[in-house]
């Protein structure tokens, strides 16, 4: 009796597909469940310090003059997005929370506060934003609120967008195109100025 060789082949490339995509769901929804969880852990913080002082009243505070790490809940309401915000734009950290950029200010010193997601996690919803978007920053030393000013797509190179700033603004950066598979060879920005000062 002959031995079909290529039947035999096809079963294991089966098999082995089968269980390549049970293990890709199975790391996705690891990453789903800890993005889950670091958005618990930072609402319920945000809710332990409803009461931190207001924005005029941390920048103005001499207890507020150290630049510290910025932790908290990152909101755009009109959007549905609310994220864990962490320090860091390591892969770790981007993973399941949206990251401050470590180079740039903190919102209770003012000037260009940057930070970046992924744009096929949790910054996907950037594709939707329009300019007066509110953004909310809730963070141990206050609330911080901003309006989407404008959007730019520029080269990774372009670090002028996280430059320092006189004013108080927010800058988020992510990848672009957001549908792109691979490293996106551009990043989009967006730039929004705080509200009330």
């Amino acid at each position: 009796m002959a031995i079909d060789h290529g039947s035999r082949w096809r079963r294991w490339l089966e098999r082995g597909l089968v269980v390549v995509g049970v293990l890709c769901l199975g790391w996705t929804g690891l990453v789903f469940a800890q993005t889950r969880l670091e958005l618990h852990r930072a609402r319920a913080a945000a809710a332990a310090f409803e009461d931190a002082p207001s924005v005029a009243a941390a920048v103005d505070s001499a207890a507020y003059e150290a630049q510290g790490p910025l932790t908290g809940l990152f909101e755009i309401p009109r959007l549905g997005l609310s994220a864990a915000l962490a320090e860091g734009d390591d892969d770790a950290t981007l993973r399941t929370a949206i990251g401050h950029l470590p180079d740039t200010s903190v919102p209770w010193r003012g000037g260009n506060t940057a930070v970046a997601g992924h744009r096929d996690n949790l910054f996907r919803a950037l594709r939707d934003v329009r300019i007066g978007d509110v953004i909310r920053l809730k963070t141990p030393r206050g609330t911080f609120e901003y309006a989407v000013r404008t959007t730019v797509i520029v080269n990774p190179e372009d670090v002028w967008v996280v430059a320092p700033a006189s004013s108080a603004e927010l800058t988020l950066v992510t990848c672009y195109p957001f549908s792109f598979v691979g490293h996106a060879p551009y990043r989009y920005i967006v730039k929004a100025d705080r509200i009330g000062g």
